[in-house]
């Protein structure tokens, strides 16, 4: 669909009781590694990419120096991340795309999300008529879904690749050979999580010493299963994935897994499909911003979230002031709000979908908030011209563990990708080097309320869990160029951290590189998560809010375009780092 296409449906516009788990009592499974103390910037008038690792940035940058184009280098990126970051990402799970053709203005979505096996159903996390706690579902077979990241990757090469399909493999066989040195923060990582490494032997023997302990930072790591993998792959496309030897493993490893055995078969595998899936865009002030449709709720919250602050003065008002925050987060809490009841996948249910955008519905929903003091309620409305189904409230969270990759060809073509294997190191279940995802815990665990209203993101076969993957691109809503690309790791917060730079970006006129090292202040409900303690967490406590200092662990990418001018930054959160020319 064209920018056009997109202008015109904005402007036609305008013509689930008691969660399974409370959003504020999970742990973040990737620990935090600290704060740099200076955002990972590049700047570029030719090409971009930045990415969570400097190894991966460095292997899209090759690719981008050679000639190839922007998903070149994002899928040759996403092959070294799936290796020095495995406890994010790799071929084990699932991701989200958009794709811009300068050439043509066409913005495509991909959606190589996980699927439920065929024959799970609404009880699957159910034991005992309670939901199951959580850790012993991720660690089960029952929470591996189908994976969609290898066929997406080699889909979207069929249709925007231009370098060899082998070329893109180089670095990420290189380094599986000859090994790299373990960062601090897959350290701390696997020290975390030793214990449930360890009830996996084949994952124990990768990322554990034989006594037991966490392998250390500075250690070299090399993964020979991972490269066989990669030359296989490299050599015959994603098919081998979903038939053959490489599909028998899989499902051996989720029919045996020691914590309880899932029920995926090779005809799950084999009849995967990646979807097409139509961006969702809407205007903010001189803009028009897009991200990804469902099943990922991230696109629709965003939209929802900015439609309610437009009437506000944000940039009058500017960062500092608590009124700014104060809306901020009663937008994002009532935009949750609808997303825990409405969004899930829409080849299984009747969703409003844009209705949720609707001009009116947007109006009505930001009368509701007060910038002087929060929410007195928080519950999901009701758009025009819906009569779906009565649905449940749902639980609304999933996990960060995740990854994003930003990146700009000498043509202009971007890809903004989000890909993830759900908690830090997935179901830990190591196959052929790579790990299977815990995807399926995205899924409600609890299929109805206390009336019997079914929870629209319950679990079904076939099914795609609702993520809240927020892969974004902004155009100027004048000349229809791209001014800004963005995503994020971090679960459902993934949501807020790229709200947030939105809002700092268009409204504050704050520079990309200093957007992302602002603290972190965001709601999914009627508190608000601060990473500080100082002068904003009062002024909000003062005017009635419920607040909450904590580590907030984002994986934000960004690259920002001004003047012909290419600014790549990455998150100071993590390891992550920007190249370009």
């Amino acid at each position: 669909m064209s920018l056009t296409r997109f202008l015109q449906i904005s402007f036609a516009l305008s013509l689930f009781i008691a969660p399974s788990y409370a959003s504020d009592q999970r742990p973040q499974p990737e620990v935090s590694s600290g704060v740099a103390d200076k955002v990972a910037t590049a700047k570029g008038q030719k090409y971009m990419i930045v990415t969570a690792n400097e190894h991966a940035t460095k292997a899209g940058e090759e690719i981008l120096r050679r000639g190839g184009s922007a998903m070149d280098a994002a899928i040759a990126a996403q092959l070294v991340l799936g290796l020095v970051e495995p406890q994010s990402s790799g071929l084990g799970g699932g991701a989200f795309a958009l794709y811009y053709d300068a050439k043509t203005g066409k913005l495509s979505g991909y959606d190589g999300r996980e699927t439920s096996p065929g024959l799970n159903g609404p009880f699957l996390f159910q034991e005992n008529g309670k939901a199951m706690d959580f850790k012993d579902a991720q660690l089960s077979g029952k929470s591996v879904g189908v994976p969609g990241l290898p066929k997406m990757l080699y889909d979207m090469y069929e249709r925007h690749g231009t370098a060899t399909w082998m070329e893109l493999f180089e670095d990420a066989i290189r380094l599986s050979r000859h090994g790299f040195e373990i960062s601090p923060r897959l350290a701390a990582m696997i020290e975390a999580h030793k214990d449930d490494l360890a009830k996996y032997p084949v994952t124990a023997l990768y990322f554990l010493n034989g006594d037991g302990s966490a392998r250390k930072a500075g250690d070299i790591m090399s993964n020979p299963d991972y490269e066989a993998t990669l030359k296989d792959f490299a050599f015959y496309g994603s098919k081998m994935f979903y038939e053959g030897g490489y599909a028998s493993d899989i499902v051996q490893a989720v029919q045996n897994a020691p914590a309880g055995a899932g029920a995926m078969t090779i005809d799950d595998l084999q009849s995967y499909e990646v979807k097409m899936r139509d961006p969702v865009c809407g205007p903010y002030r001189a803009y028009i911003v897009c991200s990804m449709g469902q099943p990922s709720s991230g696109g629709l919250t965003i939209l929802q979230a900015l439609g309610m602050m437009e009437r506000f003065d944000l940039q009058g008002w500017g960062a500092d002031d608590a009124r700014s925050w104060s809306v901020l987060s009663q937008a994002s809490a009532l935009a949750f709000a609808d997303r825990n009841k409405y969004m899930a996948d829409p080849d299984f249910v009747n969703t409003p979908d844009v209705l949720l955008l609707d001009p009116d519905y947007i109006a009505a929903r930001s009368k509701l908030i007060d910038p002087a003091g929060p929410l007195e309620v928080i519950e999901a409305g009701t758009p025009p011209l819906w009569n779906g189904p009565l649905y449940a409230k749902g639980s609304g969270i999933d996990k960060p563990g995740t990854t994003h990759i930003s990146v700009i060809d000498t043509d202009g073509n971007i890809v903004t990708m989000t890909s993830t294997i759900e908690s830090a190191f997935g179901s830990h279940n190591m196959v052929r080097g790579f790990l299977l995802n815990n995807e399926l815990t995205d899924f409600d665990f609890t299929p109805f309320d206390a009336d019997q209203n079914l929870v629209a993101n319950m679990v079904e076969g076939g099914k795609r869990p609702r993520s809240s993957m927020s892969p974004t691109i902004v155009f100027d809503a004048g000349s229809g160029k791209p001014v800004l690309v963005i995503g994020s790791a971090g679960g459902s917060r993934i949501i807020g951290y790229v709200l947030q730079r939105l809002v700092a970006v268009l409204d504050w006129n704050i520079s990309i590189d200093d957007a992302l090292s602002m603290q972190h202040i965001l709601a999914r409900s009627g508190k608000i998560e601060l990473e500080q303690d100082g002068d904003l967490a009062d002024a909000l406590k003062a005017q009635g809010h419920d607040t909450q200092v904590r580590d907030l662990n984002s994986g934000l990418t960004a690259i920002q375009i001004e003047k012909g001018i290419l600014t790549g930054a990455a998150d100071p959160r993590r390891e992550g780092a920007a190249m370009g020319q």
